[in-house]
């Protein structure tokens, strides 16, 4: 038994068990929206049987014992409103009304809010709750699939965010389109996402499925869902998402965008170190940790997870946030301080699912428009049966293709460890940093050692041979800069190493974020072609590029013109 009252209050969740309750549209849009907020958007009203289907009684029947139990016209309604004086197009569907299925009334529900959303420019929110495709109406019905993908498919076109939060039950044609296309999945604890339903696969396949099968839960961890958010929260993490997307800077106090004393760009100002000293300093497990800078840097941080294929890596950490007012996406390798949490973390090494999370991340950066930022420390790649079955070097060699052509600042930098193509594949950057005490390699030393000298206890001569430390890798070019740490380490004052960081990347960011895209493409281009190649041939290179750029900013100029 619960007090009705005090269940309304709590949004219809159990205070109990935590049960969320279905919700009507209007309870939903009530939860959701600013009060006074909401604006119906006028939708043509379908209300056509096209196959004259009949079951135990005809369908015009079905449609209008619905009605008149609903006092909907049918499953969806499409407004305009504001969370937190963030604009919004909201679809909101109803499980009441023939199972929420979709036909193609609900078909047009969508595509229609989909298509203001586009033309006013406003991220699109759904909210979904159904069986499926509506059978009575046949493959009118099917079709609805593919006119409600197409529409948000020119919403990725034209850049504009999209939400789409899961509440129980979503299945069938509607799991199978809009309900999983958009830009970020959240889901309401407890609810059921999928194509085919529990009942329908055991009796099919006659296949024993867990417990949890198709739960919010199970999904989070299969990659699907990138946050599970209670009712309570829901609100707040839909205006972070709003909020970040639109670019605006909210007037959060900036720190100085010149970073001074934060960077070091010439070798010769920093101190020679023994480079096993070097790897010693940056495996310290007191040093801050990707999720350590961004709690001390990164404002209204939301986290995603998962890479929409088969699992959630929780050695790569991604999301969208503030850095001082300015919104970005944070990517980083994510170790630990204990046991425990180095365990859960895979010891900061990714698997393939976290390659591909963080590949899907950064494409959200280019739809929105919004820099990246890379944080970077892991030994490398996970290597194991299960990350080469999953094809670990392709998830590899797919991220470094894509940040090639990112056309949005990308700003990385080496934390701690800098291992192999595992690091790499976060640091395609136009402007890549490393932290004092961090390290940089192709190998570890240990791993060159075993293989080079046969003996892993020659590592720290491996070390010295590789040229891991910041001062010789500024030398040679791999890095831009040297972040300065505190003295004794970035783990002796992470506050300090934060602050000091927060400033390095503002600097990057101020001098990256005018740039058109083609000259950051380009100039990304171009700082990696040089690598191996005599100064020389490197500087005629970078003619020959600046005057590509220069030819087609031309070109673009006179097209604009005309």
């Amino acid at each position: 038994m619960i007090y009705g009252r005090r269940f309304d209050r709590a949004g219809r969740v159990c205070a109990d068990c935590g049960w969320h309750a279905p919700m009507t549209i209007d309870q939903r849009l009530d939860l959701l929206l600013d009060a006074g907020s909401r604006r119906d958007i006028e939708v043509t009203a379908i209300d056509g049987d096209p196959l004259e289907f009949v079951d135990s009684k005809p369908y015009p029947d079905r449609l209008r014992a619905a009605r008149a139990a609903t006092g909907l016209h049918d499953a969806a309604v499409a407004v305009r409103g504001t969370i937190d004086g963030n604009p919004a197009v909201v679809v909101v569907m109803d499980f009441r009304f023939l199972g929420g299925s979709l036909g193609a009334a609900v078909g047009e529900v969508f595509t229609r809010g989909a298509e203001v959303a586009l033309r006013e420019r406003t991220p699109l929110i759904t909210v979904t709750a159904s069986g499926g495709a509506r059978m009575q109406e046949g493959a009118i019905a099917l079709m609805q699939m593919a006119k409600t993908s197409q529409a948000l498919g020119q919403l990725d076109e034209a850049g504009i965010l999209t939400v789409s939060l899961i509440t129980d039950p979503t299945f069938g044609g509607v799991a199978a389109s809009f309900a999983t296309l958009a830009d970020v999945i959240i889901a309401e604890p407890g609810a059921r996402l999928g194509f085919a339903g529990r009942r329908v696969i055991e009796q099919t396949i006659r296949q024993v499925l867990p417990d949890d099968f198709q739960t919010a839960e199970f999904l989070l961890t299969h990659g699907v869902v990138d946050i599970i958010s209670p009712r309570a929260e829901l609100r707040a993490t839909l205006s972070r998402l709003l909020s970040v997307s639109s670019r605006r800077e909210d007037g959060i106090p900036r720190q100085p965008a010149r970073a001074g004393g934060a960077v070091v760009t010439d070798h010769e100002q920093l101190a020679a170190r023994d480079p096993w000293e070097s790897v010693r300093a940056a495996r310290r497990l007191g040093r801050p940790t990707t999720l350590d800078y961004i709690g001390m840097i990164v404002e209204d941080f939301t986290e995603l997870r998962g890479d929409r294929m088969s699992a959630d890596c929780p050695a790569i950490v991604a999301g969208l946030g503030r850095l001082d007012g300015v919104p970005v996406v944070v990517i980083g390798t994510q170790k630990g301080h204990t046991a425990d949490e180095l365990r859960h973390r895979n010891f900061g090494l990714p698997t393939p699912a976290g390659y591909r999370k963080s590949a899907r991340v950064m494409r959200l950066a280019a739809k929105l428009g919004l820099p990246v930022v890379t944080l970077i420390d892991t030994a490398g790649a996970y290597p194991g049966v299960e990350a080469e079955e999953q094809a670990q070097a392709v998830a590899i060699a797919e991220n470094l293709r894509l940040m090639a052509g990112l056309a949005v600042p990308v700003v990385a930098v080496v934390t701690g460890e800098g291992g192999s193509g595992g690091a790499l594949a976060l640091a395609f950057a136009d402007r890549v940093l490393m932290l004092a005490n961090a390290v940089y390699s192709v190998i570890s030393a240990e791993g060159c050692a075993s293989i080079l000298w046969k003996d892993p206890a020659a590592a720290p001569r491996a070390a010295a041979a590789l040229r891991v430390d910041s001062r010789e890798l500024l030398r040679l070019h791999i890095v831009d800069g040297v972040v300065v740490e505190p003295d004794g380490g970035a783990d002796a004052d992470p506050q300090r190493a934060a602050a000091t960081l927060r400033v390095a990347l503002r600097a990057a960011l101020a001098d990256l974020t005018p740039l058109d895209q083609m000259t950051l493409v380009t100039r990304r281009r171009a700082r990696f072609r040089q690598f191996g190649v005599p100064e020389t041939d490197a500087a005629h290179h970078r003619t020959d590029e600046t005057d590509e750029t220069d030819e087609a900013s031309h070109s673009e100029e006179e097209g604009a013109t005309r």
